[in-house]
């Protein structure tokens, strides 16, 4: 048994690629790997601090391991609203819709967009798609006024398409999926319309699988906007129940008392803003990646 044990251990560590490594090659690895672990030190900190007693939250210096680990910032946090009519939960879950949605209208409007502008080549293509271009320069405070004017003539103040519509338009969404789009050989859309497809049909069964890693960095970027997305609810909703979790959150330490009060639930808090963002980057993080590639964006 020790002899065949020992013969699978050479076996692979002939196999290994680790083995055929030069010695170089060894130490980058392993300064690789010390870096990528101080790397994840932020995300270790994050989730060790929602659990956290207060006690060890304001100890100097801060330590990043929790010591004493208490469910306790969670329950303040839902406690919180207990004697409120809009709870904590009605804010979680319009933010979750909010971000749903979102990403599926943003993702939907900047795919029939780059579409045409990359194909079809209609009179003043060129006009329109430097104006996108040219939107990417404006900062957010200069289309505050013309948003709340948009949102105000619509109609649509206290409801969710208040919180969406101000996101729809994104210039990085619609140069990225251009970029991808362009790739597609024009004989290849030519051959599919003489085979008798109609234009969606060759929008959706062609185009589509082409951006899909397109649509997926656009998907993570909508989302991380509209689950951060404080200003909707600051300017769009006067009613309590269609505000979001982030105004929630930004008001749990306003107009207390000291800087001590609510701070495991704000921690707490912090860990819930967290996880959503973290979990649709793992699933969707090699077709980022993707992205970046055909884009050229280093």
């Amino acid at each position: 048994m020790q002899v065949a044990s020992k013969g699978k251990l050479l076996k692979f560590s002939r196999r290994s690629k680790l083995f055929r490594l030069s010695r170089f090659e060894k130490g980058i690895a392993l300064l690789l790997i010390v870096l990528s672990a101080f790397m994840l030190l932020p995300l270790v900190y994050i989730f060790n601090h929602a659990f956290k007693p207060y006690d060890e939250l304001f100890v100097y210096p801060p330590t990043i391991w929790a010591r004493q680990p208490s469910w306790q910032n969670f329950i303040e946090l839902f406690n919180i609203t207990s004697g409120s009519v809009v709870p904590v939960t009605r804010y979680i879950f319009n933010s979750l819709a909010v971000a749903v949605l979102s990403v599926i209208v943003v993702t939907l409007v900047s795919a029939l967009c780059a579409y045409p502008l990359s194909k079809h080549k209609f009179p003043g293509h060129q006009l329109v798609f430097a104006t996108i271009m040219l939107t990417m320069l404006f900062a957010p405070e200069t289309v505050t006024i013309p948003r709340y004017l948009v949102v105000s003539n619509l109609g649509i103040m206290n409801t969710y398409w208040g919180h969406i519509m101000p996101m729809v338009a994104v210039p990085v969404a619609v140069f990225l999926m251009k970029q991808f789009v362009d790739q597609i050989p024009d004989e290849l859309l030519d051959s599919a319309r003489l085979d008798g497809a109609k234009e969606f049909v060759v929008f959706l069964r062609i185009v589509v699988p082409v951006i899909i890693p397109a649509v997926a960095t656009i998907g993570i970027i909508s989302f991380q906007t509209a689950w951060g997305n404080v200003e909707s609810s600051t300017l769009f909703m006067q009613s309590e129940q269609m505000k979001t979790f982030p105004y929630f959150v930004q008001t749990l330490t306003a107009n207390m008392a000291n800087s001590v009060a609510r701070q495991g639930a704000v921690a707490a808090a912090a860990l819930f803003m967290f996880i959503p963002n973290l979990v649709i980057f793992l699933v969707f993080q090699s077709k980022v990646i993707a992205t970046m590639a055909h884009s050229g964006i280093k």
